[in-house]
This record gives structure tokens, C-alpha cells and sequence, in this order.
């Protein structure tokens, strides 16, 4: 299971190996129907750009969730973004921001970003600015410079007392960690 994962990175990105997205989506596929979390999100981003078959996002849906099931953040970040705007599943907020939690509780900083664009606009959740500047203060720390200016920009609307707290939130906060197995 995880050689077959490997052999579709090597694939996807042409790692030793002409790139051959055909052959990658193969490989994840096999390992994917073996319950391999990352293979799974990486199916399931194959189907929701459609790099290789045709664009799918029911069946970008079904690998993502199961990879998100297990744990994966990137599937349970692109879970989010699927909700968030609607696309293969009825717009649903809370449920992006369900799935943007769980990613960002792993320290997966674009769901970062996105979880403090939800609590900074009150979308999914009641409107926080405080933790939404904590959530930009995580991603920031991961270098997202979008995390920067969302973070600046929220700060213009907060007290001194409130971006002191964001700020403590994040000095304490720390990223849980899942059962994913090896080669993730």
C-alpha cells in the first residue's frame, strides 16, 4: 500500500520517472482502495481538477472524505473548500468550517487562513476576532503572507486588549496530532 502511494508521487511528479498523471492516478487509486489516507486526497484531488480523467467532484468527494475520516488534513482542507463555495455539494458553511477546524487543529496553515476568514466575517460561525486574528497569526507563522495581511487587516477593528489575547492564543496554542500512517 504505501510502495504503491510512493509510485504515484514518483508519477505526479515526475520523480525518477517521466511525469504521468495517468499512471499516478493508478497507483493512488490502488493504494487508495487499501485504505492509504494519502492516496485517498490525492485521488481525490485528481477527480476534482481532473488531471487525467475527467473532472468528477462527487468522486473528488467520496476519496476526500475518506481520507478526511482518517485524519488527513489536506483532504479535510479541500473538504472545506468544497463546502465553502458550493462546488459538488450544496453550500454549506458550518460544514466548511468543520472540516477548516479539524485541518487547522493540525497546523495545515491555507485552513488556517480560511478558518480566520470564517470567524473574521461570521460565515459558519458567530463572527470572533479574536480568534480569527489567531488563526492569521498561525498561518503567518507558516509564512502565508495572505495570513499577514488578513491578520493586519483584522487588527485594524480590534482592541489592544483583544489582539494581546489572539496573540497569547496562538504563543499556547498546539497542533493535535492524528493516527495517519507512514508516507503521508
Amino acid at each position: 500500500m504505501i510502495a504503491q502511494f510512493n509510485l504515484g508521487v514518483m508519477f505526479d511528479k515526475g520523480e525518477g520517472v517521466p511525469q504521468d498523471y495517468a499512471e499516478a492516478a493508478k497507483w493512488y487509486r490502488l493504494a487508495a482502495e487499501r485504505g492509504h489516507a494519502g492516496a485517498q486526497s490525492n485521488l481525490g484531488l485528481i477527480y476534482d481538477i481532473g488531471q487525467s480523467v475527467p473532472q468528477d467532484y462527487a468522486e473528488a468527494m467520496k476519496w476526500y472524505r475518506l481520507a478526511a475520516e482518517q485524519g488527513q488534513a489536506d483532504a479535510q482542507f479541500n473538504l472545506g473548500v468544497m463546502y465553502g463555495k458550493g462546488v459538488g455539494v450544496p453550500q454549506d458553511y458550518a460544514e466548511a468550517v468543520n472540516w477548516y477546524g479539524l485541518a487547522a487543529e493540525q497546523g495545515q496553515a491555507d485552513a488556517q487562513v480560511n478558518l480566520g476568514v470564517m470567524y473574521g466575517i461570521g460565515e459558519g460561525v458567530l463572527q470572533d476576532y479574536v480568534e480569527a486574528h489567531m488563526w492569521f497569526n498561525l498561518a503567518a507563522a507558516e509564512g502565508l503572507e495572505i495570513a499577514r495581511e488578513n491578520r493586519y487587516i483584522m487588527a485594524e477593528s480590534m482592541t489592544p486588549d483583544q489582539i494581546e489575547e489572539a496573540q497569547k492564543r496562538a504563543r499556547e496554542w498546539r497542533p493535535k496530532q492524528t493516527e495517519n500512517e507512514p508516507g503521508q
